[in-house]
């Protein structure tokens, strides 16, 4: 991205050693400088939005106090690290941000030096701070790792534990810096709690901390008495007694766009020795009102004129979130049992609807997909109907839960499975690539895969009624176009259908790649199946193909190892049925960022892939 003359101050900055020739005084006017271009680059590409605009001024700071990328800076989640990747090299490329071979939109190892830590998921930055702080002491490097965490990935028990793992080595340079863009404890924040952070993370109270403990050390009656004295004091002014129980000396809140008061408090922070803990206080979309207005609706965005945001921008097809939210409140109205849980997802998952209509049955757990299905569980023991809402890469973090405590018990739990397959621009660290062969190999477990629209529906509703844990898996975005019908019939348990009847060729499609079947069945005259189970598989309709056709194709958007395909191997081994199989699906490899349809084809799983599959192998 070319950047205009406007940009006085960044224009100058290609790394953080540029930054750091900057007079602090100038720090403010970059900061609107580089608000201004990432509203400008954003509004162009798309992409995180109000977490980026509010961490601009913490994330000069970092670079300016800190000899980045010698001492470590982990983002936690990454929805904020946009103004690290301009101001570490990676102005030019923001144009690409999000795009097919462009920039990632998390940070990446392979992307830059400064991108210390691959990250996505959230509440993963302080664990891993910690092991590069531990790496530093063990090999006698002299710098530190500083981890920054948003305060809903701070409700993650992985956060907990890094914290509790962390505390009390006096040895670590560890500083983990807590981003709260609450705004219920913005009224402590103001010059007196500035003044105070400076205070408590200068030299003379800490050095006076640390002399006075040894003086008492001889008195111990009275070094307790001090000690408690220090934890009224600080308790009285800040929320410190948790993280100073931890081992963290706590530091805070501080306004977190006072760029003197970050500055200098890092300053301070820098000289210290032991585990630091500082309370950061924002606001998203600072800078830009109608972030700052609605930053639920300003998270992610897609282009849009800055001028008149996203306003009247058009809604389209019904995807298929929309469609899991309208299920979720009919059902509700029909079964007064039925309760719906979500990890801190509730827009995402499209329960916006069900948590108005139905609060005292609705559940956001936080940041905690461990706690949310053995939540689920507990209230499935009670004779309740719980229907879990989560993206398929996040069911991944509460496997444990998912089989020991639901399915070990066959319980009668619903997963509402958003996100299978690719997901685009958000790339690898989001993308449901793995369900369907991680959920086949639980038993109890049952899988199913709509091919469109109404059967997302449907199928919800077959799985909600089926007694014991079942799970409905489907894909970002919207589907074919097929009208969905109020009523809710179901489908036949475990039954697959033909859809196109051909010769030769039989394709099984499992979920919503049927239409790149049907397309590649069209060409083909092959036979079309949609398989809509995964479990129970239908092997009667297998059997069925088997006999009547030459070649066999499995198509899924899943990883092909363990997917659906195989569990069609598995069918067929065990009624000694022997015909040739294509196995086609997302390869043995992490599929990147970019537009789904073009991810899809480089992946064969279009029309066009799919034919070309088949007429390879005829021709072998």
């Amino acid at each position: 991205m070319t950047v205009p003359m406007k940009y006085s101050l960044l224009e100058r900055i290609d790394s953080p050693a540029d930054l750091r020739e900057l007079n602090r005084r100038e720090l403010p006017q970059l900061a609107g400088e580089l608000r201004e271009f990432l509203l400008e680059s954003i509004s162009q590409t798309g992409g995180h939005f109000a977490s980026n605009l509010g961490a601009v001024d913490l994330t000069i700071a970092l670079h300016y106090v800190f000899n980045t990328p010698e001492d470590r800076l982990v983002w936690d989640v990454g929805h904020q690290s946009y103004p690290h990747k301009v101001l570490t090299g990676r102005r030019s490329q923001m144009g690409t941000m999000r795009k097919y071979g462009g920039l990632a939109g998390f940070p990446k190892r392979e992307e830059s030096e400064y991108d210390t830590f691959g990250v996505g998921h959230s509440s993963t930055s302080i664990g891993a701070a910690l092991g590069m702080a531990e790496a530093a002491l063990l090999k006698g490097e002299k710098r530190r790792a500083i981890a920054v965490i948003g305060d809903g990935s701070m409700t993650a028990g992985q956060a907990i534990e890094a914290l509790f793992n962390a505390g009390h080595r006096d040895d670590i340079d560890l500083l983990v810096i807590l981003n709260d863009n609450e705004m219920s404890i913005s009224p402590n924040v103001g010059a007196f709690n500035n003044y105070l952070a400076k205070l408590l993370s200068g030299k003379f109270y800490n050095g006076f901390r640390d002399a006075s403990g040894k003086v008492l050390e001889r008195l111990p009656s009275l070094k307790e008495l001090a000690k408690k004295g220090e934890e009224h004091v600080k308790g009285f002014f800040t929320p410190a007694s948790f993280f100073e129980e931890l081992g963290f000396n706590y530091i805070g809140p501080i306004d977190g766009h006072d760029m003197e008061t970050l500055v200098t408090t890092l300053a301070n922070i820098k000289e210290l020795k032991g585990p630091q803990f500082l309370h950061v206080v924002t606001k998203k979309g600072q800078g830009y009102k109608l972030a700052v207005d609605d930053p639920v609706k300003y998270h992610a965005v897609t282009p849009f004129t800055p001028c008149d945001g996203m306003a009247g921008k058009s809604a389209g097809k019904p995807t298929f979130t929309q469609i899991f939210g309208d299920w979720l409140c009919d059902m509700a109205a029909a079964d007064e049992k039925l309760v719906g849980i979500t990890p801190a997802m509730r827009e995402g998952s499209g329960m916006v609807r069900f948590h108005n209509e139905y609060p005292k049955r609705y559940f956001d757990v936080g940041i905690a997909e461990q706690h949310a299905v053995t939540f689920a569980a507990g209230l499935a023991c009670e004779g309740l109907k719980p229907v879990v809402a989560i993206y398929s890469t996040f069911l991944q973090r509460a496997y444990d839960q998912l089989i020991h405590d639901v399915a070990l018990q066959n319980l009668d739990v619903t997963f509402a499975i958003d996100r299978a397959g690719l997901v685009g621009a958000d790339g690898p660290t989001h993308a449901g690539s793995f369900d369907l062969s991680y959920l086949r190999c639980i038993p109890n477990m049952a899988v199913l895969a709509p091919a469109d629209e109404n059967e997302c529906r449907q199928m919800l509703y077959t799985a909600y009624q089926h007694q014991g844990p079942a799970a409905v898996r489907y894909p970002r975005g919207s589907g074919m176009g097929v009208a969905v019908e109020k009523a809710m019939s179901g489908v036949a348990w475990g039954k697959g259908e033909i859809r196109r009847q051909g010769s030769k060729v039989a394709i099984l499609s499992f979920g919503t790649l049927l239409a790149a079947a049907l397309e590649a069945g069209e060409a083909l005259d092959a036979t079309v199946a949609n398989m809509r189970f995964v479990k129970p598989l239908d092997c009667e309709l297998v059997a069925q193909l088997a006999a009547g056709h030459e070649l066999l194709v499995t198509v899924e958007e899943n990883a092909v190892m363990g997917g659906a395909g195989s569990a069609v191997l598995e069918c067929l081994a065990a009624c000694g049925v022997s015909v040739p199989v294509i196995q086609l699906g997302l390869p043995d490899a992490y599929v990147e960022h970019g537009e789904q349809k073009q991810l899809l084809a480089d992946c064969g799983l279009d029309g066009a892939g799919i034919v070309a599959a088949v007429r390879k192998r005829l021709a072998a």
